[in-house]
């Protein structure tokens, strides 16, 4: 283990698996090996005994009326009543289901803390490390990264398990930017850095 990729520690750990939802892997051209590693990160944080979170990005009918023109990137979602929680394309994609023990929030931003209560939720549970997988780099992922980071938590993100529709974005912030931030790690590197009792 390298000096650059510290143990994680189960029971402080959260997994993020973020806008994995049907409306959002279709802006990738081939996503089934992505929802592979996915499943598989969440597989061996279930038998580490790692808290699963998963945030989707879907709109209520008010939350609509909330997103103003300002907002460059969702006041077209708003104006299109795009992603709305009840359409089955903005629900958690099918082979990523949650269990009951799982957090799963709502959120209505980019990030995935600013418009849910999830920082709420990983600190009654403990949580001081989080390791990241989501669609796409240069949304969700790189906006958590840079909030959980001011938060203080320290971050892992899975970048096999992380993409972009632009793939040269997401090889350029996981090379140059992320890396400032958080540890960039693999779904294969995750056995190897889990603190076993």
């Amino acid at each position: 283990m390298s000096p650059q990729n510290p143990a994680i520690d189960p029971q402080r750990t959260a997994l993020l698996i973020m806008d994995y939802q049907p409306a959002v892997l279709g802006s990738l051209d081939d996503h089934d090996q992505l929802l592979t590693l996915a499943s598989g990160a969440i597989d061996l944080a279930r038998q580490a005994g790692i808290t699963v979170a998963y945030v989707r990005v879907a709109f209520a009918d008010e939350d609509y009326e909330q997103v103003p023109e300002a907002n460059k990137m969702l006041a077209g979602v708003a104006r299109s009543r795009a992603l709305h929680h009840e359409a089955p394309e903005s629900q958690i994609h099918g082979r990523l289901e949650p269990q009951p023990c799982d957090i799963v929030v709502r959120k209505t931003h980019v990030g995935a803390f600013s418009t849910t209560d999830l920082e709420q939720q990983l600190k009654d549970r403990g949580i001081t490390t989080l390791v990241l997988a989501g669609v796409s780099t240069s949304g969700v992922v790189l906006s958590t990264v840079r909030e959980a980071a001011d938060r203080d938590y320290h971050i892992y993100v899975l970048a096999d398990a992380s993409a972009d529709h632009d793939p040269h974005v997401h090889t350029v912030l996981t090379d140059k930017v992320l890396p400032m931030q958080a540890h960039l790690i693999t779904v294969a590197d995750l056995p190897g850095l889990i603190v076993t009792a």
